[in-house]
């Protein structure tokens, strides 16, 4: 990653932003001055997309694809961060896939490391931030939004305790949320993941090992979802959950009692990633998805739902359930980092936590 302060400055985000507003510009592979073909679709054409978009989303997100080319058909395989990661590098040798849509960019890149990934530079890609997709031409990733962790806390359950809200990492050590808090699995969920390798990078490798051996002491259980531990607070299941802001989001407004809380230290993060499939046969309409993917009507529907957008942009105001920039809410984060350490961090996780893993269906 690129200075943290700054990409900071630059200018990026925020729900009522004006989109699709960056400079035209050419770039490899085409020579200066051309315009980018147009890609030729096949009738009937169809594609399948291993997304993990919450699936909530996915159909409205894919309205105006729909729209746009009516006779291709779109296959979704919708999953967990770390299911998906799973099932393409099982599928190495015979992918079933034709796109990656909206998975985790660590991810991404362990797939790229993997040899897994076709380099693609999709229409309009000059409008994405540096930051916010593959350095190569063409790109093996580029990114769509972001999202970070944060606390959803079901305010009713607590006051039956009379408990305090909890604000920071350290809150969450307090003896008494014991057995009231519960996390994403970092090997199922990119929300688990980016929680684990943010605290390692925002605390140091000894520390935040230490932090996670006393988080352990009050956590109930670790989901395969990001989204669950909101849902199971939203239900009054548990007073805690571990998530990140969407979802927590989402879920005050269809009247839960709750209190989404993005932590005094900074929230880990990890951007949502689009990437073709390396396969022998790409189909054509493969690069047409994913030029929809960063178009200005795909980007408006992510940005009813997220705050931080991977698109150039003039600033605006701050979406509704953010208490300040949500861009000065993120920790320093370094993605390639995250994912050269992810095996050796899974592994040690799971050496010291698996007992309270949710099981797996």
């Amino acid at each position: 990653m690129k200075a943290w302060r700054k990409w900071l400055t630059a200018s990026l985000i925020l729900s009522t932003l004006t989109i699709g507003c960056g400079v035209k510009e050419e770039h490899s592979p085409q020579a200066a001055g051309a315009s980018k073909p147009e890609t030729q679709i096949t009738k009937n054409g169809e594609i399948t997309v291993y997304t993990a978009l919450e699936d909530d989303l996915i159909q409205s997100y894919l309205t105006s694809f729909k729209a746009k080319y009516p006779q291709t058909k779109v296959n979704i395989v919708r999953d967990s961060t770390g299911v998906i990661t799973a099932k393409l590098l099982a599928e190495k040798e015979n992918p079933v896939a034709d796109v990656v849509w909206g998975t985790a960019a660590t991810s991404l890149l362990v797939l790229d490391q993997a040899g897994l990934l076709e380099g693609y530079s999709p229409q309009g890609v000059e409008r994405i931030l540096p930051e916010f997709k593959d350095a190569g031409r063409p790109e093996k990733w580029v990114g769509i939004d972001a999202w970070e962790t944060a606390f959803v806390v079901n305010t009713k359950e607590l006051e039956k305790k009379n408990l305090p809200v909890p604000r920071s990492y350290e809150d969450l050590l307090k003896p008494e949320y014991q057995g009231m808090i519960v996390m994403p699995h970092p090997a199922s969920s990119g929300t688990g993941y980016l929680d684990v390798a943010g605290w390692l990078q925002l605390m140091g490798t000894d520390k935040a090992w230490s932090y996670m051996d006393k988080l352990h002491q009050n956590i109930a259980i670790y989901t395969h979802s990001g989204s669950k531990p909101a849902k199971m607070a939203a239900a009054g299941e548990y007073a805690i959950g571990i998530s990140f802001g969407y979802r927590g989001i989402q879920e005050k407004k269809k009247g839960a009692p709750l209190e989404v809380v993005f932590p005094a230290e900074g929230s880990g993060w990890d951007v949502e990633a689009n990437a073709l499939v390396k396969k022998k046969d790409i189909k054509p309409e493969s690069k047409l998805f994913l030029d929809w993917a960063i178009s200005e009507e795909a980007m408006k529907e992510y940005n009813k739902n997220y705050a931080i957008l991977a698109v150039k942009n003039e600033g605006g105001a701050i979406p509704e359930g953010y208490t300040k920039n949500p861009l000065e809410q993120l920790i320093k984060y370094d993605l390639n980092r995250s994912a050269k350490e992810r095996e050796s961090i899974l592994a040690e996780w799971e050496k010291r936590y698996s007992t309270k893993a949710e099981a797996k269906k």
